[in-house]
């Protein structure tokens, strides 16, 4: 069983104290110190693998958007048909790993935080233009494209919106009820096509 060096360890670690911080705050006004102390490091050790605030919070984000892809693409393997796979988008979309409270605080924070950086700003392009390609990865294989488009589009405001939604509430997430919203609204737009 091959080793993992305590440098990886101690960056998920910090990771890991990011999420759970902003997800407390339900800001980005953390600080290192904090972040740190959640972490079970110091200060200067948060920084050595940083530098500032601004990387981890970048580093942070592309976790957040490393999982959901390698998520993505595992449950895209299953999918035996087109319908499946545009299913199988908004399952993970909502999964247990990536509809928790304190990530769902951070995908919050971060929109707000990309209005003023561009790093950030960045990444949310990427998080869109991936989800865009693998909802329509599965559509077109069942409408033609111009309708496939605006489908994705529309199930990837929806995503994003019940996200929104999620982080104005109280409570623990209902993740079934929002893919029965996702999935109701892809019903009623498939709904008699020949679906492979």
């Amino acid at each position: 069983m091959p080793k993992i060096g305590m440098e990886p360890l101690r960056r998920r670690a910090l990771i890991d104290a990011t999420i759970s911080a902003i997800g407390e705050r339900g800001s980005l006004d953390v600080t290192m110190s904090e972040i740190a102390g959640r972490a079970g490091v110091s200060s200067a050790l948060a920084h050595h693998y940083f530098g500032a605030k601004d990387e981890l919070l970048f580093a942070t984000m592309r976790h957040i958007l490393a999982e959901l892809n390698a998520d993505t693409r595992r449950a895209l393997r299953l999918a035996a048909t087109p319908r499946q796979r545009v299913s199988a988008v908004v399952a993970v979309s909502f999964s247990d790993d990536q509809f928790q409270p304190e990530t769902i605080a951070s995908w919050l924070a971060f929109y707000v935080e990309a209005q003023q950086s561009s790093a950030l700003r960045r990444l949310l392009r990427v998080y869109a233009r991936r989800l865009n390609s693998n909802l329509m990865s599965g559509l077109t294989g069942i409408l033609p494209r111009a309708e496939a488009d605006r489908i994705a589009e529309a199930t990837a405001a929806l995503i994003d919106g019940l996200y929104i939604r999620r982080a104005l509430k109280d409570g623990v997430p209902n993740a079934q009820s929002a893919i029965a919203l996702v999935e109701d609204y892809l019903e009623t737009k498939l709904s008699g096509r020949s679906l492979p």
